[in-house]
């Protein structure tokens, strides 16, 4: 017999080599009509395989990531399978899931392949599918593997086992298909109920344009038809909100391939949102005791050669600098950190001086590849709403609940309303890719742990996502379609403070070393303006449009009074804009619903002679006329609500 602990600390007793579906099956009939992969003591398995010792067991459906994982990969061999039957002498690589789906990179030689092509295919891999073909795992030797792809010419394949270790060789075969695989497969090939292909990329073997260039076919997969019609209407929904889209629409910023790929250029509307969130943080930092400090776009090679940035982006970012000194290098900067750590090396502090909070809106710069570029959300050139907090070991717990709350307050203020903290840290198997010693992590990592406990975060944790000086809090936030981004990011960092020899005076009169805490709640101002817009597809909260409201006048014979109305609603300091121009009233209010302007005011001669306008409130048409000042004062109420005072 061997024990099997669920997630919930129940343990089943069961038979040696019992199946995670027995499991499921002695759980509830229910439970083993869903459930569709497994995880046994941290390692993913089939819900076939028999467990021969004492462990851990989680189950998983298709509500769970991990479960998806296993049903997008097990419909990449499917769709492998309908690729080989219909495009015979094509060679398959990798066909790994991804977010929202999988892809498969193939080998097609001649024969070309367009999404013209992919009715056919995915009609085949229905028909694949309601065979009902169990998806079975089996060990072979590397002879074995080799001869199999040797015999029917795929060298890709070949290549891949040639790196592989004897004795950890496996094979997936499913109906009359046999793939070179891990494992991490959903029951049978029946579950699967929809199919689509989306397009084909080019894609070159391992990543490098060295190598032969393959065919990337992308796919995603779904229980019940009704599922993929509701993605494929997400998709529609998210083209239209596309931040590309909208931001040339609403003019707020534009690339120019002469002044270089991912160097953002912000227009008028644009900078002044720009300006609006950063006010917003700055007045919200300022009570909670930040100073605004500023450091220069460029640094001395040393500077983060001592900080670890060069050996962790000087291959991946921008050649260095040289100036006519012999041997003198900057860089263009990529974080603010070091320049921080050096600004708090100016002078002497005491205990009694801490915390000290440097806060910067700070544009850095870090090389990407140009195939990654992608709007505002992967660009080259970025500015941070970075802070670093310097504060003794005892201060580190109360600083970082303080960065959270602001957090939360910025994003309460913003309508991000679904979130999930991520607590990320080192991969305790790969600790060369980070700095600092064991005990210094381990610290930090539990100093993260305890502040989400505390605070009463929905936390999850995951191993090695930590950034390389130290383990972070990342707030993964759902928007309005269901995606996830990754805004805002706290970390803690005892690293720096020892290359750069930090210190303050301990009330024993005795040199100490402080504690970093590096924070940035929108992440980049880039990004989350980005985000922001597909979030909210345009219609940014009242306080942050660029114009909220729009005087639409009837006539030219009621422009006076227009101009009137604008100058009472400039006294209030509400943002307005005057559309006189000789047209319909009607396309004057489609235009304005089109450019998003959360209210229109029409005036005509009865709003003139009465001192009132009729009031129109985006996407929910009139909701009555009414005087100036009372207008003025909606505007103020709903500003007020959505910008709680944030409590230190």
């Amino acid at each position: 017999m061997i024990k099997v602990t669920l997630p919930d600390g129940s343990i089943k007793e069961l038979e040696q080599g019992s199946t995670p579906m027995d499991v499921a099956q002695s759980i509830s009939a229910g439970l083993a009509r869903n459930v569709i992969s497994a995880k046994y003591n941290d390692t993913i398995v089939e819900t076939s395989t028999p467990l021969t010792t004492d462990g851990n067991l989680t189950l998983y459906t298709w509500n769970d990531d991990e479960g998806k994982k296993a049903f997008w990969h097990s419909t990449s061999h499917v769709m492998a399978q309908a690729i080989q039957d219909l495009y015979p002498g094509a060679k398959l690589t990798i066909g790994p899931a991804i977010e929202n789906g999988f892809y498969y990179d193939v080998d097609f030689g001649e024969q070309k392949i367009s999404e013209s092509d992919f009715s056919k295919i995915e009609n085949r891999m229905l028909e694949i599918a309601r065979g009902k073909h169990d998806f079975k795992m089996r060990e072979v030797t590397k002879k074995e593997a080799l001869d199999y792809y040797k015999k029917i010419n795929n060298p890709f394949k070949v290549e891949l086992i040639e790196n592989l270790e004897d004795g950890t060789i496996t094979f997936c075969d499913h109906d009359t298909f046999t793939d070179l695989c891990r494992g991490g497969h959903i029951p049978n090939t029946g579950i699967i109920k929809a199919v689509k292909l989306m397009n084909v990329a080019g894609a070159y073997w391992r990543g490098d344009e060295k190598n032969p260039q393959l065919t990337r076919v992308y796919g995603t997969s779904f229980p019940k038809q009704k599922e993929l019609k509701e993605y494929l209407e997400l998709l529609e929904e998210a083209k239209k909100r596309d931040h590309r889209k909208l931001g040339k629409e609403l003019e707020l910023f534009t690339f120019s391939q002469k002044v270089g790929q991912g160097l953002p250029l912000w227009l008028p509307k644009g900078a002044a949102l720009r300006e609006r969130l950063e006010n917003f943080l700055k007045k919200a930092q300022k009570k909670a005791g930040y100073e605004m400090v500023v450091s220069p776009h460029i640094g001395h090679k040393e500077l983060y050669v001592t900080s670890g940035h060069y050996a962790k982006y000087g291959e991946d970012s921008f050649q260095p600098i040289k100036t006519p000194h012999e041997g003198e290098e900057f860089l263009l900067k990529p974080m603010n950190c070091p320049h921080h750590c050096e600004m708090y090396n100016s002078q002497s502090w005491s205990y009694r001086d801490l915390p000290k909070r440097f806060a910067e809106f700070g544009t850095v710069y870090r090389y990407e590849q140009s195939g990654e570029l992608h709007g505002l959300t992967r660009v080259r050139g970025f500015t941070q709403d970075d802070a670093h907090i310097f504060c003794t070991p005892e201060q580190l717990d109360e600083e970082f609940k303080k960065v959270i709350d602001l957090t939360l307050y910025v994003f309460d203020s913003l309508g991000f309303e679904n979130f999930t903290a991520q607590v990320s840290l080192r991969d305790p198997e790969n600790k060369e890719k980070y700095i600092g010693s064991d005990d210094v992590w381990e610290k930090a990592e539990n100093a993260i742990i305890n502040a989400a406990k505390e605070k009463g975060l929905n936390y999850v944790i995951e191993t090695g996502e930590a950034a390389f000086y130290g383990p972070k809090l990342d707030f993964m936030v759902k928007d309005a379609l269901g995606r996830s981004w990754q805004l805002g990011t706290i970390q803690v960092d005892y690293n720096l403070p020892e290359r750069f020899d930090l210190t303050y005076k301990g009330s024993d009169n005795e040199s100490h070393r402080p504690v970093m805490i590096h924070r940035a709640p929108f992440g980049s101002m880039e990004r989350f303006i980005a985000i922001l817009l597909e979030h909210t597809a345009g219609n940014f909260p009242l306080w942050l449009m660029p114009e909220q409201a729009i005087i639409l006048s009837l006539s030219e014979k009621y422009e006076k009074y227009s101009q009137k109305v604008l100058s009472l609603l400039e006294n209030h300091e509400i943002r307005a804009v005057l559309d006189n121009r000789n047209e319909t009233i009607g396309k004057k209010i489609r235009e304005a619903e089109v450019q998003k302007f959360p209210y229109m005011l029409i005036v005509g001669e009865q709003e003139a002679k009465d001192g009132t306008v009729s009031v129109r409130k985006h996407g929910e048409g009139d909701i009555g006329t009414m005087p100036v000042e009372e207008f003025a004062q909606i505007i103020k109420n709903e500003i007020e609500r959505t910008l709680k005072a944030f409590e230190v």
